[in-house]
């Protein structure tokens, strides 16, 4: 049985003539427009947030699954970033109308429009990474968010008492507002806190981009001159970008706050190796992307799947840290 993987990746907003609008591009090897699909193989396209780290290895993983199976095809495509909303919209569009697709996988950006998008799909749904409501949709394969937040948030609160605050402060760097996922991360950093007889002394929303995390630090530095006992952030890149700003801005009163981010990306846990950042909650991306093709095929097959599928997630600290980087080099996603 011929094989043949799409690999697909776009960035910017690409607009062509065999797509209604801008936001898609195709290769010789896509079943665009009215194509019939082939009769051996599910083709089974994957439309994710944007292209970082953590998306890396869902693709990858993704990727494998396809590279595994002769009977699978899996096309892969990427917006030019978090809120790149419109290339989104357009991509889920053209899947959904492309009768040689046979499933959409999707992490959505906006979870109420994606599922008003979705509203009349006559092919398998599957939310990815970021969950949304419709009965449209098959399942949701994802991490738990809050409740490896909540793991992750424990283990800053046990690395504060270790310093001697058993009441710590803290302050949570998030990402979009009303984004699911976002959300979810920040109840569970703030559960634990508060259980911890903490405080949360305030949320600064980033759009997850580095140089706004920057910025929202910066400002939490000039207000508590004094220090917080810890950062939490919902997503690596916040968190290098936090850790930064605290090493250049020279206050001493911030050197053993702890800094906790989430996503598991190498360049995160390098720096907690290095001790810059003291925890990582590492999503198992990999296993996301795999556990997502793999649950579209057994809805093509007719089969049932669990209404969530969850991906895992574990606290890396400098106790479980080699492991961790044993694992991601086993799988090929450590350079």
């Amino acid at each position: 049985m011929k094989k043949r993987v799409l690999a697909m990746t776009l960035v910017g907003t690409l607009c062509t003539a065999m797509l209604a609008g801008c936001g898609g591009q195709t290769s010789a090897n896509d079943k665009a427009g009215g194509d019939a699909a082939t009769g051996d193989a599910y083709n089974v396209t994957v439309i994710v947030k944007h292209t970082d780290g953590h998306f890396n290895k869902v693709i990858a993983g993704a990727r494998a699954y396809g590279n595994e199976h002769d009977n699978v095809n899996v096309e892969i495509q990427s917006p030019t970033s978090a809120t790149s909303y419109d290339e989104q919209v357009n991509m889920i569009e053209t899947a959904l109308g492309n009768p040689g697709i046979d499933a959409v996988v999707v992490a959505p950006q906006q979870s109420t429009s994606t599922a008003t998008l979705v509203a009349s799909a006559n092919k398998p749904v599957l939310a990815l990474d970021t969950d949304f409501t419709s009965d449209k949709k098959a399942c949701f394969v994802g991490t738990g968010n809050e409740d490896a937040a909540l793991n992750g948030g424990k283990a800053v609160a046990e690395a504060c008492k270790a310093l001697g605050k058993d009441k710590p402060t803290a302050v949570i760097i998030a990402g979009v507002q009303g984004d699911e996922t976002h959300e979810a991360r920040l109840r569970g950093y703030r559960d634990a806190i508060e259980a911890a007889g903490g405080q949360v002394l305030e949320v600064q929303y980033t759009d997850t981009m580095p140089d706004k995390a920057a910025a929202a630090m910066e400002a939490v530095i000039q207000k508590y001159p004094n220090g917080v006992d810890a950062v939490l952030s919902i997503a690596d890149d916040m968190a290098l970008a936090a850790a930064k700003v605290i090493k250049d801005s020279g206050n001493t009163n911030y050197a053993d706050t702890v800094l906790c981010g989430f996503d598991g990306n190498q360049s995160a846990i390098e720096t907690v190796k290095a001790g810059s950042l003291t925890i990582d909650i590492a999503q198992m991306g990999y296993d996301m992307g795999y556990k997502a093709v793999e649950a579209a095929v057994k809805v093509l097959d007719g089969d049932k799947v669990d209404s969530f599928i969850d991906s895992g997630s574990k606290v890396i600290d400098s106790g479980n840290i080699e492991d961790y980087i044993a694992d991601m080099k086993s799988k090929g996603l450590w350079e």
